[in-house]
């Protein structure tokens, strides 16, 4: 191992390792920790999150250390999850509610677009609602009906609302925390299938902005921009590109409202070419966004047409038929082919 320098040291103030390798579930529950240890008023409230830990375990130990009062285990209703921990938000506490399955928001879908985002505004900002709605979102994992959606767009398209999605565990752990601290109610997508993917975390880091893109692979012949589960997906084609000597740019949004496309406009600028890649329905969607704004501010710079690789616009299929419905390394490397050939 190498010697520690200066600028990133051993360890922390209590002795743990500054630098980690974390699963994204692992660095989520540290980030819960660390902002549960720093203010007294987060609680982390939803269905089994407290002695089993939530069904991913993202809340594991949380319950045994910081007791019942912080760490509830709500009754099997969104709705009343969500009206409870809007109560708290006004009261000055920071909730944290876990949605245990992305198709189990919507009994809770009026409260979030009736209550948490409009409060704010209906009170001329008088009172501000700074609470976290943990999602893990997306296909991939065999699973029933109604627990592989991405109803992202959903939220996105509602003012008042911010809505943010992890890829890597570095970005779980210090978004969590940002959410947490934000003063808007913030939805906070995590890609499910990548919850035990592995990857460093340093935790005395200095963490960029919560919302803001990030480009995680420069590249000189096609630009992806993508999120969530899906950034792993793009960075293997990506390499996989590079072997037939072509270059392709990866785009990380992180953050889905507000868009942060100023990184995409310089990277299209450049390659003169696009490809959005999500797993979510191409029909009035994040990815429609996208291509719309990219042809609005780049319309000069596109030598092709704006492509998307989504998932199709059907109701999640069962599990047997999961893996024709998610985008893959051959449909993304087959739009970018079919964009080089424009």
């Amino acid at each position: 191992m190498a010697a520690p320098t200066m600028d990133r040291p051993a360890a922390d103030a209590t002795g743990v390792p500054a630098v980690q390798t974390l699963t994204i579930a692992k660095a989520l529950n540290n980030g819960l920790r660390a902002s549960m240890e720093a203010n007294p008023k987060v609680i982390v409230m939803g269905e089994d999150v407290g002695k089993l830990g939530g069904v991913f375990r993202i809340t594991d130990g949380l319950q045994k250390d910081f007791g019942e009062q912080r760490v509830l285990d709500t009754p099997l209703a969104e709705s009343g999850i969500i009206g409870t921990a809007v109560g708290l938000a006004i009261r000055g506490y920071r909730p944290v509610c876990e949605i245990q399955f992305d198709g189990f928001i919507f009994p809770g879908f009026d409260q979030i677009v009736s209550q948490v985002a409009k409060l704010h505004f209906r009170t001329q900002g008088r009172i501000k609602v700074p609470m976290v709605i943990r999602v893990p979102f997306g296909g991939g994992i065999g699973a029933v009906e109604h627990h592989s959606e991405s109803p992202e767009s959903y939220f996105a398209h509602t003012a008042g609302l911010k809505v943010v999605s992890c890829s890597n565990p570095a970005d779980a752990y210090w978004m969590i925390q940002q959410a947490i601290d934000c003063d808007d109610p913030v939805l906070f997508f995590e890609p499910k299938r990548r919850y035990y993917e592995k990857g460093e975390v340093d935790t005395t880091a200095a963490p960029g902005p919560l919302f803001a893109s990030r480009t995680l692979r420069t590249g000189s012949d096609v630009t992806l921009v993508t999120y969530g589960p899906m950034v792993r997906t793009s960075l293997e084609a990506a390499a996989a590109a590079e072997e037939e000597g072509r270059s392709l740019e990866v785009v990380d949004l992180r953050s889905l409202s507000p868009l942060d496309l100023a990184p995409v406009y310089e990277s299209v600028r450049r390659t003169g070419r696009l490809v959005v890649v999500t797993e979510a329905p191409s029909e009035s969607s994040i990815s429609s966004e996208i291509a719309a704004k990219v042809q609005q501010e780049c319309f000069y710079s596109l030598q092709a047409p704006v492509l998307r690789v989504t998932g199709f616009d059907t109701p999640y299929p069962p599990s047997k038929l999961e893996e024709e419905f998610l985008p893959d390394l051959d449909r993304v490397l087959h739009a970018v082919d079919r964009s080089l050939a424009w």
